[in-house]
């Protein structure tokens, strides 16, 4: 017998993939090509993305596991992208305008002056989204204001992953997870707010029929099914927003924070309930819809791993191997001998060490870094916590950051709960295959899918060691 597999599609900013895994999470094929932006014939400093680039390096992906996807049985598909871009098309399908990315400025200015229309706070408030220039309600404020001809004929407005997804059914769908990324969700009444579509101007007709995760969107069309090189008919199932499908296929449990650690860390829950009226004051604030109804995902990021290659590069060399900076700072004690550091180099004008004496080194300072970040984690874990009506018993961490066992150490000891590290660096996928085997009628849920998954992590347990003095 043919193996089954779900074959996830995913879109990241960096690369796109196709990905066949089966009924446990393991991978059984996969193809990977670069993805990048185009600049905007109006403007050189404008982002935007090609759908048809896109779809094409989808294509390209699929031809390569072509051999090893004839010897599976494909079960269903799933596409899973980033969040907040996307497109305004006419009844075809067809882009009215080219799909503007998360990285152009163009948006900085109308969230500057968005109060002129609704207050950020209010904004907030209803939809658990941060003040971030990329999100969907400035572009669409954007287009009207910009093109408002291309809004008052628009058919709809479509996610990026439901453009693909369009593209593969014929289908027009509102992915939920990704709706939730928009600022214009009611996210309490999981809609869109008509408080905030009034005031921006938006037409609700825009936005097609919801489709929750794991729900069949439709059939593989058959010229979709030749472009890609796959069987024409496959169930194609809603998967969407990757931060959502990251954090369930982490493993991450209802009150359980999960951490990515990056260039930027993202500390998220998946929480029963969340007081978005807390979430306002703190900056880099916001609050998304889980995969899972009835769930929400608030969360906090900050600049992490950029500060430590910021260190990197001013004290060593961007090349020095990051075991020589760690090596160094294990040989300083806890506390970098009275040496600490106020990492928010971006708002703080306090940013930068503290107590520096002659007798200090690289060694300090960099140790002074790894601690001042993780004051920050424990800050906004407490943020986190009563924003999110919970309390962290242990908290989950995947990514690049996961990585450096000494900083681990320090996050469990500062913390004084268990730091659990994911070895499996795929969740998103794998969690987006679980949703797709529960679509298809495998599972009746995914958690039920998920628990086919075998799941290994390393513990770091707090050790005992003194107090880090919190800036």
């Amino acid at each position: 017998m043919k193996q089954e597999v779900i074959l996830v599609l995913d879109c990241g900013a960096t690369n796109v993939r196709a990905i066949a895994i089966d009924r446990q999470g393991k991978i059984v094929a996969r193809a990977s090509t670069p993805n990048a932006s185009d600049i905007s014939a109006e403007n050189s400093a404008w982002h935007q993305w090609s759908l048809d680039a896109i779809l094409q390096r989808f294509s390209d992906c699929c031809q390569k596991i072509a051999s090893e996807l004839s010897a599976c049985c494909i079960r269903g598909m799933t596409v899973t992208t980033f969040g907040v871009d996307g497109a305004l098309v006419d009844n075809q399908g067809r882009l009215l305008y080219p799909v503007i990315s998360w990285k152009c400025p163009r948006t900085a200015l109308v969230m500057k002056n968005i109060d002129r229309l609704i207050s950020s706070r209010q904004l907030q408030d209803i939809s658990g989204v941060g003040a971030f220039s990329f999100n969907t309600l400035y572009k669409l404020v954007w287009l009207r204001e910009s093109h408002p001809q291309l809004v008052e004929n628009a058919y709809a407005w479509l996610f990026i992953s439901s453009l693909i997804n369009h593209r593969l059914t014929g289908e027009f769908t509102t992915d939920m997870t990704m709706a939730g990324t928009s600022q214009m969700l009611d996210i309490h009444n999981q809609d869109f707010s008509a408080e905030i579509l009034h005031a921006t101007r938006l037409p609700r007709r825009l936005f097609p029929r919801f489709v929750n995760a794991g729900d069949k969107i439709g059939a593989l069309l058959p010229a979709a099914a030749r472009f890609l090189g796959l069987p024409a008919g496959l169930p194609v199932i809603s998967a969407g927003h990757d931060t959502q499908f990251a954090l369930f296929g982490a493993g991450a449990k209802e009150n359980e924070p999960v951490l990515s650690s990056g260039t930027w860390e993202i500390l998220m829950a998946r929480s029963t309930q969340v007081n978005t009226h807390l979430l306002n004051p703190y900056p880099g604030s916001t609050c998304e819809l889980d995969s899972q109804t009835g769930l929400y995902n608030p969360g906090v990021q900050w600049l992490a791993s950029g500060v430590l290659e910021w260190v990197r590069k001013l004290l060593w060399t961007p090349e020095t191997d990051w075991q020589t900076l760690i090596h160094e700072a294990s040989a300083i004690p806890a506390g970098a001998d009275g040496v600490t550091m106020q990492c928010d180099l971006l708002s703080r004008k306090d940013a930068g060490w503290q107590g520096v004496t002659l007798n200090t080194t690289r060694g300090h300072l960099y140790r002074a870094a790894l601690e001042g970040l993780t004051i920050q984690l424990k800050q906004n874990l407490q943020i986190l916590e009563q924003i999110g009506h919970f309390t962290a018993s242990e908290l989950l961490l995947v990514g690049g950051g996961s990585r450096n066992a000494f900083w681990n150490q320090i996050k469990a000891n500062t913390l004084n709960i268990p730091i659990k590290v994911l070895e499996d660096a795929e969740t998103t996928v794998s969690g987006a295959a679980m949703y797709a085997w529960y679509g298809i009628g495998e599972f009746v849920s995914p958690v039920q899918a998920r628990a086919q998954v075998d799941y290994q992590y390393t513990y770091f347990y707090p050790q005992s060691e003194p107090c880090l003095v919190e800036n």
